[in-house]
């Protein structure tokens, strides 16, 4: 465990990272992308299963133009007040210009096979809906992102494995966005989506409030499945 300084492509300066390392190298990488809670310690766990998994673990610090270092959960109402006041700040478009010099330093780390995926909760998960769409990551997965309608009409510019997991109760998320989604994405050569009965929103938040074992275990093993295709 160890973090990392990853240079802003626009000039504005360096954001950190927290890596992980799995026992055996050389090794694919997976960008972790962050929910509205920073890199805190649900994505650090995150991060230790996709080691565990035998990918090299890396998690950008995505808040870092507004504050850097914000680590906070989802237990308290003042948490979830700082957590969507950061979010209101946030610029996508920037965050994802960050990920996308993320992939590319993530491609030349010491022990990296230079095969590179990403996976992405919450905010994470409209932002890896938005790499698949965007980026050279060679796969995207998606959880529970918000939103996810609104980018319906670039689907066709997703040309790498795209998954993505759809909460069936997603109190973020109205049912109307997510069946058109899961419309969208029938039949695409690339894509693939899950729908989760009965499963709220961050149902694969570790140790999250809405956590949701089965839910999240066959969410995950899709998952496992899809990188180790993905990245050897």
């Amino acid at each position: 465990m160890a973090n990392i300084t990853i240079q802003a492509t626009d000039g504005s300066g360096g954001f950190t990272a927290y890596v992980v390392e799995p026992k055996a190298k050389p090794a694919g990488a997976v960008v972790v992308i962050q929910e509205i809670f920073g890199v805190n310690q649900a994505m650090r766990d995150t991060c230790a299963w996709v080691a565990d998994l035998g990918f090299i673990a890396v998690c950008p610090d995505l808040f870092w133009r507004i504050q850097p270092g914000i680590d906070i959960t989802d237990k308290s109402d003042t948490e979830w007040k700082q957590a969507f006041e950061l979010f209101q700040k946030f610029d996508q478009v920037k965050g994802v210009d960050d990920l996308k010099a993320s992939v590319a330093a993530c491609r030349d780390l010491p022990g990296a096979n230079g095969k590179v995926a990403t996976i992405g909760y919450c905010l994470g998960g409209r932002l890896a809906f938005m790499m698949a769409q965007q980026s050279d990551a060679d796969a995207n997965i998606s959880y529970y992102g918000v939103g996810l309608d609104e980018l319906v009409p670039d689907l066709p510019k997703v040309t790498k494995p795209l998954l993505v997991h759809v909460a069936d109760k997603d109190e973020f998320f109205p049912a109307e966005g997510r069946a058109a989604v899961i419309k969208a994405i029938e039949g695409h050569k690339h894509a693939v989506g899950h729908v989760y009965p009965d499963a709220d929103h961050a149902f694969a938040r570790v140790n999250g409030v809405h956590w949701d074992g089965r839910s999240a275990t066959i969410a995950n093993g899709r998952s496992a499945e899809a990188l180790a295709k993905a990245l050897g």
